[in-house]
């Protein structure tokens, strides 16, 4: 059994390339999962998957399929749309996350229009769903690149963003600009992480890697230590899994990873110990049980 699981990546060096990726995202784009399921922002690290894949293809119809160019383009899409849509729910009756669904659906759209103006549905695919098995050295260097300054980041700003998510109020009120200084690194250390993950898992998978092992952590510890330990677990069990399943049922590999972290989110969801279905207990009002 533990010579089928460690095989592929003995023998094959893609497979090898491919796991260090997902090592790496699961490292760094993982606790960033977490945070944004405590500030509410869940499907805003999914508007900004989307968002971009515009700056890609700019990067893309102007040097191919370059990473520095397509990664470059990526973060400034992604910081654009992040700020226009801060900017219009601040001064505008539009709350964020519907200013945040227009400007992804319209990133979307532009992206996707793109790429298909010069490349084939070849590229659209790749770019769509990335190309997790054909991951190069360069990619590698890039992802631990990002992996490495984004938990450095994290470690500097960690007491300032966990009051964030928990009291805002109180943080404004010790120093008006730190809460601001605090969002805007966040923000861009989930854009960057996304822009990673885009060069690895593509546009639309990318984001499953961040959310779906920081929402499973929330049934298996509650406090939050424990729920990043918990969440980079589980991503690296999806990232193991996900890539061996791809080796031996011939599935595609960015897929087969985001699925096995969907199927973990489920058994999680029944049989963790933190709320999951199967294992709580009823509540008591008084001494009755309902």
């Amino acid at each position: 059994m533990i010579h089928a699981l460690i095989h592929p990546f003995i023998e094959f060096g893609f497979m090898r390339r491919a796991l260090v990726a997902c090592v790496a995202l699961s490292l760094s784009a993982t606790p960033l999962g977490v945070f944004l399921l405590l500030r509410r922002m869940s499907l805003v690290g999914d508007a900004l998957s989307h968002a971009v894949l515009p700056g890609a293809a700019i990067g893309y119809l102007i040097s191919g399929l370059s990473l520095v160019a397509m990664g470059v383009g990526g973060v400034i899409a992604g910081l654009t749309v992040a700020l226009l849509s801060g900017a219009v729910s601040r001064y505008t009756p539009l709350r964020e996350d519907a200013s945040f669904a227009g400007f992804y659906l319209g990133s979307l759209a532009l992206g996707v229009t793109l790429v298909s103006l010069r490349g084939s549905s070849v590229d659209l695919l790749h770019v769509l769903f990335g190309s997790l098995l054909a991951v190069d050295n360069p990619s590698i260097l890039l992802v631990s690149a990002i992996s490495s300054v984004t938990l450095l980041a994290l470690a500097l700003i960690y007491r300032p963003l966990v009051i964030d998510a928990f009291d805002p109020t109180f943080l404004r009120a010790q120093n008006r600009w730190t809460a601001p200084l605090v969002h805007g690194v966040f923000l861009v250390l989930v854009v960057t992480n996304l822009v990673a993950g885009f060069q690895v898992l593509g546009t639309l998978m990318c984001v499953g890697l961040m959310m779906l092992p920081a929402a499973a952590a929330r049934f298996w510890r509650q406090e939050l230590p424990g729920m990043i330990a918990s969440a980079i677990i589980l991503a690296l069990i999806a990232s193991l899994s996900g890539l061996t399943a791809s080796f031996y049922l011939a599935l595609p590999a960015g897929p087969a990873v985001v699925l096995c972290a969907a199927i973990l989110f489920f058994i999680s969801i029944l049989m963790g110990p933190c709320g999951g279905i199967l294992r709580a207990r009823p509540f008591l009002v008084g001494k009755e049980k309902v």
